[in-house]
């Protein structure tokens, strides 16, 4: 009887409440422990890739007006300055590793995605290509 009597009189304190909530927090703590090494020990590899809008691309390079070639044989390199007539891309610059231009043709050829002879009708050769084919 006694018993009961302290029973009641730790259940009117709320003992019931404050000895359950310790109980409660360490279920969670274990519980985000579980699942934190569940998340962190994933693999971060994913299958999903983002896919760039290339139709966009195609219809930029579609709107090429002229190609400015500057071939540096001293330094290696060859830069190119694409013009556009396009409003949001006006400019697109390139430098390849080609001094040959047989071979930046090619390259530029692949890079805009234009036949080969559309790239030779759009280049302007500017004054160090023209005293290089000299």
């Amino acid at each position: 009887m006694q018993q009961l009597q302290l029973f009641q009189a730790l259940r009117s304190l709320g003992f019931v409440f404050w000895l359950s909530l310790p109980l409660i927090g360490l279920v969670f703590w274990l519980g985000s422990n579980f699942v934190g090494d569940q998340i962190l020990s994933r693999s971060n590899l994913t299958k999903k890739y983002l896919l760039a809008d290339t139709q966009l691309a195609r219809q930029i390079m579609k709107r090429i007006v002229a190609i400015k070639v500057e071939i540096l044989p001293q330094k290696g390199i060859s830069r190119v300055n694409v013009k556009t007539n396009n409003s949001v891309l006006t400019m697109i610059v390139f430098e390849f590793p080609i001094t040959d231009i047989s071979k930046l043709e090619g390259a530029l050829s692949q890079e805009l995605g234009l036949p080969r002879d559309r790239v030779k009708e759009l280049i302007i050769e500017s004054n160090a290509l023209r005293q290089e084919t000299r």
